[in-house]
């Protein structure tokens, strides 16, 4: 039995892959920081971090493929520089271990925000983004998107040295069972809980996280090595996202628009305070200029190479706020979506 190694087997995404290959009648060992809530029957775990060099080691030793999906995924860190020791550091060390046991795949997680500049020029207000962009360190708008830049680079630099790579880009994952609460599901629960007053409206592009963990396993199966698929599902406008949870809970939703002038002010500002408190800010830096042009995508080779599809996006929403009712993390109660 094939046995597949899931770096991060814990988080979101993470999860539902590991469901998915069980599944399948794979064999999986998991590498995470954290202990598997509820373990699956057969599913092994190194509890451990990717910055731990013997750790990687014992999770790589006698797999067959690996699915590289550890990272810190927040736009914000107490310290900036955990992101380039756990997203750059650690995917490298991850690589050599895979090098090193002879591994016939790895999928490396990547992220659409590196596909974006944060210098307004470089890249056409409204153009769809798709894996063909070219672009530099410098045009990284924080440390998180740095770090995740320049571990995609050591990814592709380990495809041209004979390792099996393929490269997926998740764009905003949503969906139920995000434990940990990445970024998109901490936006939506906060519009849902009436935390937030007011947004900054922008162009941005949600998928399904269990659709993701599928493109995972078909990018594994038959993505071109050294290649990258953005795996993402719907473009769309803060707003139109804000329509839609109203219309599918009855809650209101805000509806005043905040400048982008006003909101970068706000992040610095922010920012400044966290770095002091270090506690996390109302609105990343990082967050702010990724929104100040469209991130809307063109998804269209993961479909049309892979075989990738996706489910629609009320049924994701749906299972979100259910799953987040469920677990209590509603403030208040929801009609018609549960």
């Amino acid at each position: 039995m094939r046995l597949n190694l899931v770096t991060g087997g814990c988080g979101f995404i993470g999860r539902h892959l590991v469901e998915q290959l069980v599944a399948r009648g794979e064999g999986v060992r998991v590498l995470d920081l954290r202990p598997m809530a509820a373990p699956l029957r057969g599913v092994e775990q190194v509890v451990g971090s990717i910055t731990d060099p013997s750790a990687v080691a014992r999770a790589a030793d006698g797999c067959d493929r690996v699915f590289h999906l550890a990272a810190n995924p927040n736009l914000w860190a107490p310290d900036p520089k955990s992101f380039d020791a756990i997203n750059h550091q650690g995917t490298r060390r991850v690589l050599e271990a895979a090098q090193k046991v002879g591994v016939q795949r790895f999928v490396y997680t990547s992220t659409e925000s590196i596909l974006k500049s944060c210098r307004a020029s470089r890249q056409s207000a409204r153009a769809l983004i798709d894996e063909t962009v070219v672009l530099t360190l410098d045009d990284m708008p924080g440390p998180y998107c740095r770090s995740k830049f320049l571990a995609e680079e050591a990814a592709r630099e380990a495809a041209r040295g004979g390792l099996p790579v393929v490269i997926v880009n998740p764009t905003m994952p949503i969906g139920p069972g995000d434990d940990l609460l990445t970024p998109p599901s901490k936006m939506i629960l906060g519009f849902l809980n009436g935390e937030t007053p007011a947004y900054l409206d922008c162009e941005f592009n949600l998928v399904d996280a269990r659709d993701v963990a599928a493109g995972h396993i078909l990018a594994a199966e038959s993505g071109r090595v050294g290649e990258r698929y953005i795996l993402g599902n719907v473009n769309l406008s803060l707003g139109d996202l804000l329509a839609e949870l109203q219309r599918l809970t009855g809650l209101s939703m805000p509806r005043t628009r905040i400048p982008y002038a006003l909101a970068l002010v706000s992040a610095l500002v922010s920012e400044g305070i966290s770095n002091v408190t270090k506690t996390p800010p109302v609105a990343p830096l990082t967050g702010v200029r990724l929104a100040r042009t469209s991130m809307a995508f063109d998804c269209s080779k993961a479909r049309s190479e892979l075989g990738w599809s996706c489910r629609t996006l009320e049924q994701s929403l749906r299972d979100a706020v259910r799953w987040m009712s469920e677990r209590r993390l509603l403030l208040r109660p929801v009609a018609g979506v549960l």
